[in-house]
């Protein structure tokens, strides 16, 4: 049995490891099982792609189709070009895609057209908002999908009321759950721990990547500064990924500021590192009071390692992460952030559960499924 796996983006790293180790694992047990790692490209900085690699115990990929940068459409048709290419020179039984990334659907559709099964790790869920690039690439890739696997019995749901036949649905659980499980005693302190004197519960960590939110300059700033005011005075870590820098360092600019007449970056509580490692980061996110963010795979890691995490978005694709674990969802106007950090320091922050299978063993149920439905 040949499978090709699709990794290119921070989420699809984690996604993708603990698959690899149960490969792997029935490899040593004499199993007929091969797959080919292909790295899109997606993410190109160092941080966000290389070093999950080394974190998480990844062999390095068998090809990197180098397709990052651009807009959404050059790299949806770099990919495909590039897969194209390989899946040609390199044929499998299975493709396998994961989450929500311009890859996942471009890998799609190219496997799709030369006649290639695909199989979809996270299939099904739903924000039902397409201004978001991510939910048209999860409806285009559950359209050409034939093995679906599910998250949450919800998403089953979800491709159930569209016509997916209930035996192409396949409820394993969170692989990503697998890797957090798999790593949490290798967690590494990363140097701002030390060099910012931080304190379990003491501190808050930020991230924010997506378009709605970081794009626009005044928008942002507004997020900072009301973050900012309503923190107590407690460290703000924040991350910054390679696409909200470029916004931050036009507010950083100094002549710009002056014209702002703004203090908001004066303030010493908001503390700015470079994007972090799996381990470091989870790290910090383990130990944090809160975390801030707009990410949809953090609100999973928060909810099993059950830390207050606060949403800067108006829909979810992820909701058993508000309904069963300890995410709220705000909205994306700034004022809607003192009111959650109100709550958040008084102590009233709604204690959350881990949803259904969400137990380290995603991964093992999916290859058991593939080896039974490929052999």
């Amino acid at each position: 049995m040949k499978i090709t796996l699709i990794a290119g983006a921070r989420p699809n790293f984690i996604k993708i490891a603990p698959i690899i180790h149960v490969i792997q694992k029935h490899q040593k047990e004499g199993k007929v099982i091969n797959y080919r790692l292909v790295h899109t490209g997606q993410h190109y900085d160092k941080r966000m792609s290389e070093s999950f690699f080394n974190d998480l115990n990844i062999p390095k990929p068998d090809v990197n189709l180098e397709s990052g940068g651009g807009t959404q459409a050059e790299q949806t048709a770099s990919i495909m070009i590039a897969f194209e290419k390989e899946l040609l020179s390199n044929p499998t039984d299975l493709v396998i895609v994961v989450g929500d990334v311009t890859g996942t659907m471009a890998c799609s559709i190219v496997a799709k057209k030369l006649n290639t099964k695909v199989a979809h790790v996270e299939a099904g869920i739903r924000s039902f908002d397409l201004t978001m690039p991510e939910e048209i690439n999860r409806l285009v890739t559950d359209t050409l999908t034939d093995y679906f696997f599910t998250t949450t019995e919800l998403a089953g749901h979800n491709l159930r009321n569209v016509g997916v036949p209930k035996e192409k649905i396949f409820f394993v659980g969170n692989v990503m759950i697998d890797t957090l499980l798999s790593n949490q005693a290798r967690f590494i302190k990363p140097k701002a721990w030390d060099n910012y004197n931080l304190k379990k519960d003491n501190y808050l960590v930020m991230t924010l990547h997506r378009p709605a939110n970081v794009d626009n300059e005044v928008k942002l700033k507004g997020f900072l500064e009301a973050i900012i005011e309503s923190s107590r005075g407690i460290p703000v870590i924040f991350p910054v990924h390679p696409r909200t820098k470029k916004i931050i360092d036009k507010l950083f600019d100094k002549e710009r500021l002056k014209k702002l007449a703004n203090p908001l970056f004066e303030n010493q509580n908001l503390i700015l590192t470079e994007p972090m490692g799996y381990l470091e980061f989870n790290f910090l996110v383990k130990n944090a009071k809160a975390i801030i963010t707009d990410s949809g795979g953090i609100t999973e890691e928060t909810t099993f390692m059950g830390i207050p995490c606060i949403t800067l978005r108006d829909n979810t694709e992820r909701p058993e992460t508000i309904t069963i674990g300890t995410n709220e969802l705000i909205g994306t106007r700034p004022e809607s952030i003192k009111p959650a950090m109100d709550i958040l320091f008084s102590g009233k922050w709604k204690k959350g559960t881990i949803p259904i299978l969400w137990d380290g063993k995603a991964a093992t149920r999916i290859v058991d499924h593939l080896l039974n439905i490929l052999s």
